[in-house]
């Protein structure tokens, strides 16, 4: 079974918002086991809306459309609908009062323009939206899906999961899309490739795996399509515990939601123990990163960023001597501003970053793109030197992700 989806908006077109639509779509179907063919994102145009869904149909078995439903005169998806199925706008009486019902809780007069928003064409079933004013639809048109949904993300969201996604499921006799991700740390796409050629060559015929890059670390995503669930389920699993054995050293850890953060807090926890991080160069990313998954108050105390040298003094008790002999973009500098923040907070971890991310070297001489990293444990600090290139926000993100790294590491000896 396959889906394309189709977001209007001239607002995406421009840069001027994300289509986050399309990509929570995908991922819901992908759960029910619609596989997504095309996502296409095209103007509020009725000469271009009719094109993409004439391709559309030739293309994929469900079509789900989201923007250009609202009350305003640029939003013309409805009566581009209407022209594409032969039909015409018929005013539903239950779409009106629920309009009605709506502005009367919030004191919003009830005007023409709303009650505009009651005509859908008569071929669709109207989807009722409880988030909204207006109306999903949803076509049955030789054999194959046409939805439309609002583009407002709850909206479109609610209609999803309480109209489209269980009407889908009652439709069609879907398959099973499995998918197992795992996360892997600290070396590169083309060298991991290369440790598991073997591996990957022998994976039976039924099994996919793609490569999901990103600075630091590479998620590898084995996924499966059939109708038996539980052999999918075995079969991936068995490849899995084949990839373990290989690459043991760089996994750390399976799916999506579970990143090097999680990880980290989860380890922290169970040994009830604490992190606090100073940054100079990463700007308060690492920290940022560590306080994105919920609970992370339980183990992370908190953090300084010491971007001038003064702050490096009077903060962390960096020793200005230091600083002066060997610059602040040095391993002395970054061990002394871990123990400066493992003291300060009384951690069992710390971290500390200092380094050039550029565009600039500012009062140091060291080149754009280096950057130390030193971690402080219970037992002892220690620092590693770097060079994560350019440009600025590149540097920035390796060396978060590196220092996250070394961390993980650390914990795990202890």
């Amino acid at each position: 079974m396959q889906a394309e989806i189709i977001t209007i908006g001239d607002e995406i077109l421009i840069g001027q918002i994300l289509d986050s639509n399309s990509k929570w779509i995908a991922e819901e179907l992908n759960k029910i086991g619609v596989s997504v063919y095309q996502i296409t994102s095209i103007q509020d145009d009725k000469e271009h809306i009719l094109k993409a869904l004439k391709e559309a149909k030739r293309n994929a078995d469900i079509v789900i459309l989201t923007g250009g439903l609202g009350p305003t005169k640029d939003d013309i998806t409805k009566l581009t609908l209407a022209e594409y199925f032969n039909d015409v706008l018929v005013l539903n009486e239950e779409i009106v009062e629920h309009i009605k019902n709506m502005f009367a809780k919030t004191n919003y007069p009830f005007t023409q323009i709303n009650r505009d928003q009651a005509l859908v064409p008569s071929k669709c079933i109207p989807l009722k939206n409880n988030w909204g004013t207006a109306p999903g639809m949803w076509f049955n048109y030789n054999n194959k899906l046409v939805i439309s949904l609002p583009g407002v993300p709850n909206e479109m969201k609610g209609l999803m999961k309480d109209s489209v996604l269980p009407k889908i499921v009652n439709t069609y006799h879907l398959p099973f899309i499995l998918h197992k991700t795992i996360l892997t740390y600290g070396m590169g796409e083309s060298m991991v490739a290369e440790r598991i050629e073997v591996w990957e060559n022998n994976l039976p015929k039924d099994i996919k795996l793609a490569y999901l890059p990103a600075y630091g670390r590479l998620r590898l995503r084995l996924s499966a399509k059939g109708q038996n669930k539980e052999l999918l389920e075995k079969a991936i699993n068995n490849e899995v515990e084949k990839l373990l054995k290989i690459i043991p050293d760089i996994i750390v850890g399976f799916d999506s939601g579970e990143t090097i953060e999680v990880v980290i807090g989860r380890l922290l926890q169970e040994k009830k123990q604490t992190l606090g991080i100073a940054e100079s160069c990463t700007g308060g990313n690492i920290s940022k990163m560590i306080t994105s998954i919920s609970g992370s108050s339980k183990y992370f105390v908190g953090s300084v960023v010491a971007y001038q040298a003064a702050i490096k003094i009077s903060e962390l008790n960096v020793n200005k001597g230091i600083i002066e002999q060997f610059s602040v973009v040095s391993s002395e500098v970054a061990e002394a501003m871990a123990l400066g923040i493992q003291q300060k907070f009384k951690t069992d971890y710390a971290i500390a970053t200092t380094g050039n991310a550029g565009p600039t070297t500012d009062l140091t001489d060291k080149t754009v793109g280096t950057v130390f990293i030193a971690i402080a444990t219970p037992n002892k600090v220690f620092s590693q030197e770097f060079f994560f290139g350019k440009p600025r926000e590149k540097v920035i993100e390796r060396a978060s992700n590196k220092a996250l790294e070394l961390l993980m590491q650390e914990i795990l000896k202890n």
